[in-house]
């Protein structure tokens, strides 16, 4: 998924244009950045003509996005013509996984900087505008960015991200991530109140708190519990999400916070990959399917109304048709409100290129993956056809994109519902009655508040 800058702010200095692709960490981190840009007089911009600065901050987790940047940048390169010095850089996990080869590959990229190294990117961005290419990409184990807030954009002032956590631990088979961000580390949990402060203080109602394994957070004597009860201490801040949980470690104390605190939204993000337990096993994820089931029983037990989505990794080393029926057997029982579905990459270092040969067929990957997709897309469809006629808290997001006098909005448990109608506008929590629903879309207006006598 690639996001883009949308609006410019009016100041005389340079302009910087930053494309986003991956997960919610790296828009964070985009976010990051453009906040330390603008602090060094730098001005976001919506158009890569105009701009002075073209940064692309990347996802290596899958061989398509690296084809994706790859393309794109060699496209977003026809700006470095003319007169005008414009600065080309690659950012984030890509930049760090393709270091070695990368300004070989691209000679018009003028910047590769790792995700341990945007403290350094103000410097690095003016010697690159000096005609001195740049290459940064030293991992920190120590790096959290404390004390870094975000640029604050008036177009998404509604829902704000906070990393709490860097890196990961688990070394999966498939997984560059351990690589190319590092090893874990939290961030303070002081330093987390005080950005979550600074996103109500500007208006925002909702934070989402980022981790690679967001539910192993501890700093010193405060685990992920301790610091969600802190986070909805925070006045202003309506709603708490958080991405992405790890099947392990995640706790009964920290299903009774989520289930106590209001605040807490009613939605887990719970990476599933198998349901095989010989695939999980050689893919070290470390849990059994079993234990995923249990620890599901437990969090439906507790919030009888969650939504629990999941990620689905088909065609894994060696998956036998055998294995792969016990996941579309797991996904038809379970019945996730979504998931996101992928074919298996493989990703240069990780212990499965290494160790395991990539031996299913791409036409067998393509096959089981899209019988995948569309088991999930029927019971998404039921499952939200089966909320019409229901009444439903959302927070409205922003204006809808194909219909001005509509808004986007979310309710507790992620689902998204259009909404039309009096009262509605950007950042106002209020209660919808849903009137139909579509295939991945819920549709609804306002309820009128009854008159007081």
């Amino acid at each position: 998924m690639a996001a883009r800058g949308c609006y410019t702010r009016r100041m005389s200095g340079p302009r910087v244009y930053v494309e986003t692709y991956g997960c919610q960490m790296n828009m964070a981190d985009s976010e990051m950045v453009i906040g330390m840009l603008e602090r060094a007089g730098y001005a976001r911009t919506g158009d890569p003509a105009v701009a002075d600065v073209i940064l692309i901050n990347t996802c290596s987790v899958r061989e398509h996005a690296v084809d994706r940047v790859r393309s794109r940048a060699g496209t977003l390169a026809q700006y470095k013509s003319g007169d005008r010095k414009v600065v080309l850089g690659i950012t984030g996990c890509m930049a760090e996984h393709l270091r070695a080869d990368l300004r070989s590959r691209a000679p018009y990229v003028d910047l590769v900087v790792g995700p341990d190294s945007y403290r350094r990117l103000v410097d690095h961005i003016e010697s690159a505008r000096g005609g001195k290419p740049v290459q940064d990409t030293v991992l920190d184990i120590h790096e959290t960015y404390e004390g870094i807030d975000p640029g604050m954009s008036p177009s998404s002032s509604v829902a704000g991200m906070v990393p709490i956590q860097r890196g990961c631990d688990k070394f999966c088979a498939f997984c560059i991530v351990p690589f190319t961000r590092g090893r874990e580390r939290a961030t303070p949990p002081d330093e987390v109140i005080r950005q979550v402060r600074a996103l109500a203080k500007h208006g925002y109602r909702e934070v989402q708190l980022l981790g690679q394994t967001v539910n192993s957070y501890v700093y010193e004597e405060t685990g992920f519990s301790d610091l969600l009860a802190r986070v909805a201490e925070v006045e202003g801040i309506e709603r708490i999400r958080f991405m992405s949980p790890y099947p392990l470690g995640f706790s009964a104390q920290v299903i009774a916070t989520m289930a106590r605190l209001p605040k807490v939204c009613h939605h887990v993000h719970l990476p599933l990959q198998s349901a095989s337990e010989s695939v999980l096993s050689r893919m070290r994820r470390g849990y059994t399917f079993a234990t995923y089931q249990k620890l599901m029983d437990d969090l439906r037990r507790a919030m009888p109304d969650i939504a629990i989505t999941t990620d689905f990794l088909v065609g894994f080393c060696g998956e036998t048709d055998a294995e792969y029926a016990e996941t579309l057997a797991a996904l038809r029982s379970i019945r996730f409100d979504n998931s996101y579905q992928f074919a298996y990459s493989e990703r240069k270092g990780t212990l499965a290129s290494r160790q395991m040969p990539d031996d299913i067929p791409a036409e067998v990957k393509q096959q089981r993956l899209q019988a995948l997709i569309d088991e999930q897309r029927a019971i998404t469809a039921q499952i939200y056809a089966d909320q019409v006629g229901t009444q439903v808290h959302v927070l409205i997001e922003s204006v809808s994109k194909r219909n001005p006098a509509e808004f986007l909005a979310r309710t507790d448990t992620w689902r998204p519902v259009i909404v039309s109608g009096a009262g509605a506008s950007v950042g106002v929590l209020l209660d919808v009655a849903i009137t139909r629903a579509g295939p991945g879309t819920m549709y609804g207006s306002p309820v009128a508040k009854e008159s007081v006598a």
